[in-house]
């Protein structure tokens, strides 16, 4: 079956094109600007091959034509009729409660996601508008939802309950629901296959590290515990999002500054994390750049953002007693090798220890730990694509 995996942002959608029946990779692309002046999409074959054009797109639906005429496209395509395409998976956020596992969509599926755009304001709303795109262009393809909180959803009460009185979580679903699930499923998939053990006698954590960041606790398999929250706004410090602080913070910003809600939760998810410290960038690259030119802001953003990646390390270490692998993923966690080592120094106490040549890799599925490292630490990197495709066929074969 040759799956097409759809991640719709505001503006924005990524896509790629999937023979799963040897899991290959056969095309991938983004449209950016939807909406916007300046409309482009890029697109790539697996060979190389592919290109880029800016067209007007004003609505998903016209995005989502653009990529079916570069899939069909006769220099740069891979497919001859979109007939070829059995199914496609769609990326979505979370559909609260109601929704925690892989699942076809349908109308009442998509009333659900709808229900849900108050816990979900910036990402469900573009899930459903690729949704509906896509349904009105391939009405008779099937459709599945994988949800980023689905792998989350095994956490027990005592790891997702807020300290706040419980009726809020009953009547509103106020709850931690953690995200990047798919990329936490797959690359801790990954590390017992790397390591031939049975994921079920493994404890994992896994330290997803990009612009968005996030730390989780894997136990046989299943998640036990995450960082991120409600919202990814909760956990770690992150490229623009300030991770968590006391809330009475909030408040006494507001009030100093003269700030409305909207603008003070714009200021914590954009304008904060390493680019609120720094004053740089939230690109790290640009801050390992300016660290190493003396700038000392630059240096304190990327020292917090190692010691909150320690700290749910060593929190992860006690709540599950003692671990197996540590796996860093992502863009950061693929490729900042001095923040792999920084995140990994002073911890051989706890069993951590990394081998520097090991180490000094970029983007490669490999071991870093060293020989006598009691915590095998992986480098893998993350395919969420691949882990949507193989929810979307098993639950479409499911169906059958």
């Amino acid at each position: 079956m040759k799956v097409l995996v759809i991640n719709c942002g505001s503006s924005s959608l990524k896509y790629q094109v999937l023979d799963m029946e040897n899991e290959e990779l056969l095309a991938k692309g983004l449209v950016e600007r939807i909406g916007i002046d300046g409309s482009v999409i890029k697109h790539e074959r697996e060979d190389g091959k592919g290109f880029k054009l800016q067209t007007p797109m004003a609505t998903h639906k016209e995005a989502i034509e653009n990529v079916f005429e570069a899939l069909l496209n006769k220099e740069s395509g891979v497919l001859q009729s979109m007939d070829e395409i059995g199914a496609v998976g769609h990326r979505v956020v979370h559909a609260g409660e109601k929704l925690t596992d892989s699942t076809l969509i349908t109308d009442d599926v998509i009333k659900i996601l709808e229900e849900c755009f108050d816990i979900a304001p910036s990402h469900n709303p573009p899930n459903v508008l690729g949704i509906k795109a896509c349904q009105a262009l391939m009405p008779n393809t099937p459709m599945v939802a994988v949800f980023d909180t689905a792998f989350h959803s095994t956490m027990p009460a005592s790891s997702y309950i807020y300290a706040i009185p419980y009726e809020y979580y009953e009547k509103y679903g106020i709850r931690r629901y953690g995200f990047h699930g798919t990329s936490h499923k797959y690359v801790s998939e990954r590390a017992a296959k790397m390591l031939n053990i049975d994921i079920k006698d493994l404890k994992i954590i896994t330290c997803h590290l990009g612009n968005g960041a996030s730390v989780s606790a894997i136990k046989s398999g299943k998640c036990i515990d995450t960082s991120m929250g409600f919202t990814p706004l909760e956990g770690v410090v992150m490229g623009t999002r300030s991770g968590g602080i006391d809330p009475a913070i909030i408040e006494y910003i507001m009030e100093k500054e003269g700030l409305s809600i909207e603008e003070m939760l714009k200021m914590l998810n954009r304008k904060s994390g390493v680019f609120g410290i720094s004053g740089v960038s939230s690109d790290f690259r640009d801050l390992e750049v300016a660290a190493n030119e003396g700038n000392e802001r630059a240096q304190l953003a990327l020292d917090i953002f190692a010691q909150k990646i320690k700290g749910y390390i060593g929190s992860y270490l006690a709540e599950l007693d003692g671990a197996d692998v540590i796996v860093f993923t992502a863009g950061i966690g693929e490729n900042a090798i001095g923040m792999r080592a920084k995140i990994c120094s002073n911890m051989e106490n706890l069993g951590i220890k990394l081998d520097p040549e090991r180490n000094n890799v970029r983007g490669e599925e490999t071991i870093i730990s060293a020989a006598d490292s009691k915590i095998k630490i992986l480098l893998i990197p993350t395919n969420e694509e691949l882990m949507i495709a193989r929810d979307t066929v098993s639950v479409v074969n499911a169906q059958a």
